[in-house]
């Protein structure tokens, strides 16, 4: 009886978090520049996973000789997503502000404030090619800014009791994110900041393991996470992933604790994939599933690292296959995207 009750309970806890969320987005009648009131903040995760394809991409370039526009093309689309969704949540800003504060305020949508923080410290990969001192600036703002958000919710997780049915993948976002830090110091041409490359690595790697722990552990003993949330699981791929990067780009070196997180990575791949797969059938396209898209182009861009400094049947053929598998999903999520926000369903979509 005591189980059924903690059931209950925590299934109206995820559903009054939901509705809290979408109570600020009240719509007014779709159509025209109201529409953006429903942009939801989490879709600066396209913004990532395009440019972590574009990386992924001039890896294989270096590996495979794909041509290398690719790799560039991807990275100027990441780009000018990232300037049209800074100016459609620019907009948003302005016609709701109380839908702005709202998501921040958001137990499990506040974290997913950390995504555009990211967005920032992955463009200067692809833009060092274009301009040094832009792709220097926009790293320096989002270390900066990623390391005052990572200090800002940790604070606000502490500073009041929290529910464990919030305990959803995007926790990972705010601090996690700290990881992305040290990937395009080495092309940036800045002094060197071992220190910085180091606090970025330790943090992140560090709560990494509590946070997927409490994660894991909601999704073991809770009740399972409401549908339009079930695409954030594989952002579980990402500390390991990510990690990896983050761990070579420090140390310089695939070492056995590298590894040990690309062993990890693929794994948590195997474990996720087929879930993701049913949901596709069962599901609606919403503009939350392009929380899939990082952790696979990071675990393509990881398999594609361990795949060049260890030549082999089995490397190669993983990271073809991941290459081709954050190819075919972020593309399709691409399209689907465009297609939804040319015939004017964004509030649909982002519910």
């Amino acid at each position: 009886m005591l189980e059924v009750v903690r059931a209950e309970d925590s299934a109206q806890t995820t559903e009054a978090a939901l509705t809290a969320h979408r109570a600020p987005q009240a719509p007014p009648a779709p159509g025209g520049w109201r529409q953006f009131e429903a942009l939801p903040i989490g879709l600066f995760a396209a913004v990532m996973g395009l440019t972590g394809l574009g990386v992924a991409w001039t890896l294989a370039g270096g590996r495979y000789g794909t041509p290398a526009w690719i790799g560039s093309l991807l990275g100027m689309m990441a780009c000018a997503a990232f300037v049209a969704l800074l100016a459609g949540y620019a907009v948003k800003a302005i016609l709701a502000p109380q839908a702005v504060a709202g998501e921040f305020r958001h137990p499990i949508v506040g974290n997913l404030f950390g995504t555009p923080l990211i967005s920032l410290l992955l463009l200067p990969i692809p833009l060092a090619r274009v301009s040094l001192p832009l792709a220097q600036g926009l790293w320096v703002c989002g270390a900066l800014g990623m390391a005052v958000f990572a200090w800002l919710i940790v604070t606000r997780w502490l500073s009041a009791r929290q529910h464990a049915a919030h305990a959803t993948p995007a926790w990972i976002v705010p601090v996690v994110g700290l990881l992305d830090v040290p990937l395009a110091l080495p092309g940036l041409g800045l002094p060197p900041m071992p220190a910085v490359m180091v606090f970025g690595l330790a943090v992140g790697l560090f709560f990494a393991v509590p946070l997927f722990t409490l994660i894991l552990s909601r999704l073991l003993f809770e009740e399972p996470m409401p549908t339009a949330l079930q695409p954030s699981l594989l952002i579980l791929v990402a500390p390991f992933a990510v990690g990896f990067s983050a761990y070579v780009a420090t140390t310089g070196t695939i070492d056995l604790f590298a590894e040990a997180l690309y062993a990890l990575t693929l794994f948590l791949l195997a474990v996720l994939l087929p879930k993701l797969a049913r949901l596709g059938r069962t599901c609606p396209f919403r503009v939350a599933w392009w929380a899939v898209s990082f952790p696979l182009a990071a675990a393509a861009v990881t398999a594609l690292r361990v795949a060049t400094a260890q030549p082999g049947l089995l490397t190669d053929g993983l990271a073809l296959a991941l290459l081709g598998l954050a190819t075919a999903v972020i593309l399709w999520l691409l399209a689907r995207t465009l297609l939804g926000l040319a015939r004017g369903e964004l509030r649909t979509l982002a519910q």
